[in-house]
């Protein structure tokens, strides 16, 4: 079992900039790849990022890209997600997420996780 707790969420004004961090525990030795995603009112949670964990691996959703860096520091089994140049559609709950699997498949999708955290709020005012 991992356990995952975010923080760093909270309000901005458009172009501003914010850092998440997700911080694991338990089992943390059998996260492959750690992710956040996001969830804004009335709408699908969508992946953001992902990294390979102990890897140099990463992607972001095109959204984001320019914009986003995800990180990872494996001494303190925690993630990071900076967020510059933000926009008022970055509004949104973020999650991280941890899985298993070593395979690419379902990764970009909110299934192919095995673990969650509780979610922080980002919201960018105009």
């Amino acid at each position: 079992q991992v356990h995952l707790v975010e923080s760093g969420g909270g309000l901005v004004q458009a172009g501003g900039s914010l850092r998440l961090s997700c911080a694991a525990s338990g089992r943390t030795s059998s996260s492959s790849y750690m992710a956040w995603f996001r969830q804004a009112p009335g709408k699908e949670r969508e992946f953001v990022a992902v990294i390979k964990w102990g890897g140099a691996w990463t992607n972001l959703a095109d959204s984001v890209k320019g914009r986003f860096t995800i990180s990872g520091d494996n001494a303190k089994n925690t993630m990071y997600l900076q967020m510059n140049s933000l926009k008022p559609e970055d509004t949104a709950v973020y999650y991280c997420a941890a899985r298993e699997s070593l395979s690419l498949f379902g990764i970009y999708s909110r299934s192919g996780y095995d673990y969650w955290g509780q979610g922080t709020q980002v919201t960018v005012s105009s």
